[in-house]
């Protein structure tokens, strides 16, 4: 019935029909491949639209020119005499994020809102008297700005000895109890006292029960991270998507709550998309909250458009951050990156030169005379679905022959399909591998001036393979793998088992996912080892959730999620046993990118 609705209706009511037929958690049976799609809940699909968000991220840490708040500035120097939370709001609409997402409380426990949870707050500040409340303020000017609010609230808190990364475990397990009820009422707090929260941010996993408060309060909202989740971390922080951005993967990854990209699954049987978050101040650096003399680390007007291209332009939603100073403005120099970066997007892809949309295993365009184009954006009706797992653009050549220009796999939100200037009249968009007819929302085509990027061309050009998924495909080269250690005869003494730690700190300098791999000398056989009680020492403590284990390919999967550290190693123990005495092999360590 709904697929009958959903052929007959006029394009121009189409949205707003989607939404009004397709409701939270539904799913389309594909009879004809005997397929069941799943579908965005109301919150994803709003949240999707989005495309563009905005971080701000303000801590005692900003007048420490730190990552972390070590708790060193007494709170009468937190004393932002500007803090203008419209200022924030004029930002983002300069680049047309859709939503901010506010650090309300980091690491260090510092609350920006009125609570009676801690003393380590705003209240407890000379700012207005002690009476200031940012995340109020805040949520009074999205209003005012037609934009929407998301609150990240870290589950651990420094302050009750539950660290960077602990997802809320205390080290002593006698403050527990006690801790939890603090988190529990700080979160609801955020969601019950401040007018509708459309994203909520658990940095790290929460391992803290708040399941019922989610339920009860956030119903309505996409959540990063922990049991409760419905988005993924695209799983690093250099700003880019994966080429085949699915938005599906399988419900027991997804229970973890620590999914990132690389579970992701074409015909997986839940829906969860990828965000992605990177600083503004990452030219040569990182850095998450403002220092004094960083303007150099500011991303240049091009660097944000790779990183648009590759995010947004993916079919992910960017989550760009803000820094504002000590006086609680964003500085000027930002404000200016977020306006030229928001401006080169209108200049790029406000103006089409043609575009269509519609149903169908192809789309194609005839232009009023020869033109050069040199993009493509491609859009599908994410309401029902991402359906398309490839696809080609080709222009009609002088001899009149179809030629190919670009093909990819994943299309969802949003995919922007750069290539090599070239002239024709006519541009045709194939939909080659398909899971249901494709709906397609907009088939857009461009000649954007003064760009000279280098065309997009997938490196291992599918991640299937008559139809099949590619077990652990990626679409691009990983970084080199780093040999770290190695192994022989005379390394395992007898059928024991033997304890052995890998000392990785060197090697795991960036937010990201590592995998380290044992692998015989002789590439063709098996390393004849058994592992077990393997466990990571990461931001200060022993944590077995950082860590996965892949038997098939005898690789360890390391995520980290929290910025480095410099004081923390990072120390992989696990035991190990030799099935064979003929044993030999090395290990090697490697950063997985896109």
């Amino acid at each position: 019935m709904i697929k009958d609705i959903f052929y007959k209706i006029s394009r121009k009511s189409l949205p707003i029909i989607l939404v009004a037929i397709i409701f939270s958690g539904c799913s389309e049976q594909n009879a004809e491949k005997n397929l069941t799609i799943p579908l965005p809940n109301k919150a994803q699909l709003r949240w999707q639209n989005y495309e563009r968000t905005m971080f701000v991220c303000i801590d005692p840490a900003t007048w420490q020119g730190r990552e972390y708040d070590n708790h060193s500035t007494p709170l009468n120097r937190i004393t932002p005499i500007a803090l203008n939370t419209d200022q924030w709001c004029e930002v983002a609409k300069s680049w047309d994020a859709g939503l901010i997402l506010f650090v309300a409380k980091h690491t260090g426990g510092f609350c920006w809102w009125q609570t009676n949870s801690t003393d380590y707050g705003i209240k407890n500040t000379p700012w207005k008297k002690g009476k200031g409340d940012v995340l109020k303020e805040l949520s009074e000017s999205c209003n005012k700005y037609g934009l929407d609010l998301g609150i990240y609230v870290y589950p651990g808190d420094e302050t009750w000895g539950a660290g960077i990364g602990s997802g809320g475990i205390t080290k002593d397990s006698t403050k527990q109890e006690g801790y939890n009820k603090v988190f529990r009422q700080q979160l609801t707090e955020v969601l019950t006292n401040y007018g509708a929260v459309s994203e909520v941010w658990f940095d790290g996993s929460c391992n803290i029960n708040v399941n019922d408060i989610l339920e009860k309060y956030a119903s309505d909202a996409v959540i990063l991270q922990g049991p409760k989740a419905n988005l993924r971390w695209v799983g690093n922080e250099s700003g880019y998507a994966p080429f085949s951005n699915w938005y599906t993967f399988n419900s027991k990854d997804l229970e973890t709550g620590v999914a990132t990209a690389i579970q992701s699954n074409p015909f997986g049987d839940v829906y969860a998309p990828v965000e992605i978050d990177v600083p503004l101040l990452k030219n040569r650096g990182h850095k998450w909250f403002w220092a004094p003399n960083t303007d150099s680390l500011l991303l240049s007007t091009e660097q944000l458009m790779d990183i648009y291209y590759k995010s947004a332009g993916r079919g992910a939603v960017l989550l760009l951050n803000s820094t504002p100073d000590t006086t609680g403005l964003i500085p000027e120099s930002h404000v200016a990156a977020y306006k030229a970066f928001g401006n080169e997007i209108k200049r790029r892809f406000d103006s089409p030169i043609m575009k269509t949309g519609g149903k169908g295993n192809s789309l194609e365009l005839t232009l009023s005379n020869p033109t050069e184009i040199n993009h493509v954006i491609l859009q599908e009706e994410i309401a029902m679905g991402q359906r398309v797992l490839g696809f080609s653009i080709e222009i009609m050549d002088g001899s009149k022959q179809w030629k190919e220009v670009f093909n990819g796999t994943s299309i969802g939100s949003k995919r922007i399909c750069y290539f090599a200037p070239v002239t024709t009249e006519k541009i045709r968009a194939s939909f080659t591998n398909t899971k249901a007819k494709p709906l397609i929302a907009n088939f857009a085509v461009y000649n954007v001036k003064g760009v000279s990027l280098e065309p997009e061309n997938r490196k291992d050009q599918s991640n299937f393979y008559d139809g099949i998924l590619r077990k652990n495909a990626t679409d691009q080269p990983d970084e080199p793998a780093i040999e770290i250690a190695n192994w022989d005869s005379n390394t395992f003494s007898d059928s024991g088992w033997k304890e052995m730690s890998f000392d990785l700190t060197k090697f795991v300098q960036r937010v990201g996912q590592y995998e380290v791999t044992f692998a015989a000398t002789d590439n063709s056989k098996e390393p004849g080892l058994e592992f077990k009680d393997w466990e990571m020492e990461m931001y200060g403590n022993k944590k077995k959730s950082t860590i996965e284990f892949l038997k098939e390919s005898s690789t360890f999967r390391i995520t980290r999620s929290q910025q480095t550290l410099d004081e923390f190693p990072t120390i992989l123990r696990l035991k190990i046993k030799s099935q064979t005495p003929e044993s030999a092999g090395n290990v090697t360590i490697r950063m997985l990118t896109y």
